[in-house]
């Protein structure tokens, strides 16, 4: 059994999207992509275009489990100057004017690890983040991050993968919090769409393991996409589809373009969309 239970951000707002009857919408981009100014203004404006939940990727250097769409984002970040301290001050200042929206930073142990667990673990709850999705941390190294992080008051998220099968399933779900991650393709990120089908039986043979809210991404692309998919998960993740409207954006010397804040808002409006009967 999980003893990790609680009554956060995360958990009311599942609880919310239950109440209301319909899926949620969770949006991934990377945490300072393209630049800090314009990121800022994208991470603002989510709620309000519909973003359920908000997941931020943490820069960087070698993002092996993303396709090109998000390992291009990550370098863009950086090269403007994105680090931790930064990514948790931008959380920070969003808490300033949301205090409900959840945010779950996602990504790999190695910044983590840099910033100082401890220390990062605090900044962290401090700043306002809800969970974290670590994808090179097994369960077998839990102690590394997972269960300070559930002692700090941060939920843990897990994934789960077409390959995750029924012997290994309980070991994943052990110490999983929040929401468990299935990720509904193999490969790598923003490189194939989701099958629909697939995702229906995956989700419900989760639900045979887990009461906690099954949340599927990879492969999710559009407003159809989206409604598909919460037609039996709790909620849809879209990432790399979003992280292509702002590359497409940007200028040859690197620049965003004027309103390009806007262009991504309104493909998160129309992506929720997707979420209306």
């Amino acid at each position: 059994m999980n003893a990790y239970r609680d009554s956060g951000r995360i958990a009311k707002r599942f609880a919310a999207l239950k109440a209301a009857g319909r899926g949620g919408l969770v949006t991934f981009l990377t945490a300072g992509d393209p630049d800090r100014a314009v990121f800022e203004e994208i991470l603002l404006g989510l709620p309000a275009a519909g973003a359920d939940l908000i997941e931020l990727g943490m820069p960087f250097s070698d993002p092996m489990a993303d396709g090109p769409a998000i390992q291009a984002a990550s370098l863009r970040a950086l090269k403007a100057g994105a680090d931790m301290k930064q990514t948790l001050a931008l959380v920070a200042r969003f808490r300033e004017a949301d205090g409900e929206t959840p945010i779950i930073l996602m990504g790999y142990y190695n910044p983590i690890y840099s910033y100082g667990v401890a220390d990062f673990l605090r900044d962290a709850r401090t700043a306002g983040v809800d969970g974290l999705i670590v994808v090179d941390l097994p369960p077998e190294e839990d102690a590394e991050l997972c269960v300070p992080a559930l002692e700090a008051g941060l939920n843990f998220i897990r994934l789960a993968t077409p390959t995750t099968d029924d012997a290994r399933l309980p070991v994943v779900l052990n110490n999983t919090s929040g929401f468990v991650y299935y990720v509904s393709v193999l490969g790598i990120t923003g490189t194939i769409s989701a099958r629909h089908d697939g995702v229906d039986e995956a989700v419900k043979r989760l639900k045979r393991h887990t009461d906690l809210p099954v949340v599927v991404g990879f492969g999710i692309k559009t407003p159809d996409d989206v409604r598909a998919v919460t037609n039996s998960a709790d909620a849809a993740v879209v990432g790399s589809a979003i992280v292509d409207r702002i590359a497409n954006g940007i200028d040859g010397s690197g620049r965003p373009a004027v309103g390009l804040a806007d262009t991504v808002l309104d493909f998160v409006r129309d992506l929720a969309r997707g979420l209306q009967p």
